[in-house]
C-alpha cells in the first residue's frame, strides 16, 4: 500500500491566466494588490492603538499618516518595480530569479526609511517596517510567477 501525497489544488482561471498576460499588466495588479494588502495591514495597526504618525527622513516632527497614504505610496514605489520587471522579462536571461533578488535587496534597503525616522513611536515604526515586507511579499511574488512563466517560454 503506497502513500498518498495530497497534491495542491489547481491554481484559479485567473491566477492561470496572470501567466499569460503582459509583465506591466501584471506588475499593476501586483501593485494594487500590495496596496490594499498594506492599507489593510495598517488600518488594522491603526484600530489596535498604534499611532499612525511618523517624520519623514528630514522631517523633526512626526506628521499624522492619513488613511490611504499607504496605499498610494505602495503604488508609487511599485512603479520602478515593474519597470524593473519589464526590462529583465526582455533583457534577461534568468529574469524571475535576478527580479526576486533586485527586489528584496530593494526592500530590505526601504526598512532604514521607518528605522531611522524621527519622533517616532516605536510601535509605528515596527508597523511601518512589516507594512514594507507586506507589500513587498505580495508584489514580488506575483510578478516573480509571471516572470517565471517567461522563463519557461525560453
Amino acid at each position: 500500500m503506497g502513500v498518498s501525497v495530497p497534491q495542491s489544488p489547481p491554481p484559479s482561471p485567473f491566477a492561470s491566466s496572470l501567466v499569460t498576460r503582459p509583465v506591466w499588466l501584471v506588475g499593476i495588479l501586483a501593485a494594487l494588490a500590495g496596496a490594499v494588502t498594506a492599507e489593510a495591514f495598517t488600518l488594522v495597526a491603526r484600530a489596535a492603538g498604534v499611532p499612525m504618525a511618523a517624520a519623514g527622513v528630514w522631517e523633526e516632527k512626526a506628521q499624522k499618516i492619513a488613511v490611504g497614504a499607504v496605499a498610494q505610496s505602495v503604488v508609487l514605489w511599485s512603479i520602478g518595480g515593474i519597470v524593473l520587471a519589464v526590462v529583465l522579462a526582455r533583457w534577461a536571461r534568468g529574469p524571475a530569479r535576478t527580479f526576486v533578488v533586485a527586489a528584496v535587496a530593494f526592500t530590505v534597503l526601504s526598512l532604514a526609511g521607518p528605522g531611522l525616522a524621527q519622533d517616532t513611536a516605536l510601535s509605528t515604526q515596527v508597523v511601518l517596517a512589516a507594512t514594507h515586507v507586506v507589500a513587498a511579499t505580495v508584489i514580488i511574488s506575483i510578478l516573480a510567477r509571471r516572470l517565471s512563466a517567461r522563463d519557461a517560454d525560453r
